[in-house]
């Protein structure tokens, strides 16, 4: 006599998890997010991220100016990730942080997050004001000097990358810290492309 299977249900906690998941993927779409990652950064992921950006613009139908921009960008904000986060893991070149993509109404979304020392804040803060304050073509010949002249900040060139990041964009860069634990916080990254000039 076969005994007919009972359904397997979900443990409560189990359940709450994938609601806050499911909660969590609403709002991502609401706000446009397409892709999410959460890890570790390195060139592979790199590689992996600007596929998927060339999918997200030939989906869109971009013109191939955003879609150098776009890729461009990722590419950079990656970079910086990989060589500038805090939880660098031994001798290997990646660290790990949260990226998101996404694009709303007709502006392309970046969204980046990675452990930094606490100390380092003051000086981030100065240095993106700093080029929020620069209009295109101050941004255009600082980021010549520091070609030229060979000025780079602390671990190799997160100043040169930022520079090429925040005059390759129409937007102000946005940012903030989030504290998180052992002397460190997360530093999170917002940059914005348009699809459309402007």
């Amino acid at each position: 006599m076969n005994k007919s299977r009972q359904p397997y249900s979900m443990q409560k906690d189990d359940i709450k998890f994938v609601g806050s998941i499911m909660n969590l993927y609403e709002t991502l779409e609401d706000n446009g997010i397409s892709l999410v990652y959460i890890g570790k950064f390195h060139h592979k992921i790199t590689k992996m991220f600007t596929a998927l950006t060339s999918d997200e613009t030939d989906n869109n139908k971009e013109d191939k100016s955003v879609k150098r921009k776009l890729h461009h960008t990722v590419v950079e904000i990656l970079q910086n990730m990989s060589k500038h986060s805090a939880e660098l893991f031994n001798d290997l070149e990646f660290g790990k942080g949260l990226f998101m993509l996404g694009k709303k109404n007709t502006t392309y979304y970046i969204y980046t997050s990675n452990s930094i020392d606490s100390k380092d804040e003051t000086k981030l803060t100065k240095t993106i004001d700093g080029l929020n304050s620069k209009t295109r073509e101050e941004l255009k010949e600082m980021y010549k000097i520091q070609l030229r002249e060979g000025v780079l900040s602390g671990k190799g060139g997160a100043g040169l990358g930022l520079i090429d990041i925040a005059r390759k964009t129409c937007h102000k860069l946005g940012y903030t810290f989030i504290p998180a634990a052992k002397n460190r916080k997360y530093f999170v990254l917002q940059v914005k492309i348009e699809s459309k000039k402007v």
